[in-house]
C-alpha cells in the first residue's frame, strides 16, 4: 500500500466520538440558528463533539468566513456553509 497513489488510499476510519464539528456563526442569524439545530441533533445522535465560534468576536474567522456563515467545519476542514444537510453531515461523521 505504500506505493499506492494517494487517490486510492483510504483514510483511516475515525470514530464519531473522536470527531469535532465547529459551527461558525454570528448573533441574530436565522440560518445560523437552523444550522445549530441540525448540528446539535446529528452530533447528539452519533456522539460527536461540537462547538460554536462567533465571527463577531474573532477577526480571523470574520475575514475568512463572513460571506459564508453559517459555516460548518469537521475536524477543522470546511464541510459546508449556509445550509446544513443533516444526512450529509451524518455521513461525514460516520463513514
Amino acid at each position: 500500500m505504500a506505493g499506492m497513489s494517494p487517490l486510492f488510499r483510504r483514510k483511516p476510519s475515525v470514530a464519531p466520538q473522536d470527531r469535532l464539528v465547529t459551527l461558525i456563526r454570528k448573533p441574530g442569524c436565522h440560518l445560523c440558528d437552523d444550522a445549530q439545530a441540525v448540528v446539535e441533533r446529528v452530533c447528539g445522535e452519533v456522539g460527536a463533539r461540537w462547538e460554536q465560534k462567533d465571527i463577531s468576536t474573532d477577526q480571523t474567522l470574520h475575514d475568512q468566513y463572513w460571506e459564508q456563515i453559517p459555516v460548518v467545519l469537521v475536524d477543522g476542514e470546511q464541510h459546508t456553509f449556509w445550509r446544513v444537510n443533516e444526512d450529509r453531515l451524518r455521513r461525514a461523521l460516520t463513514e
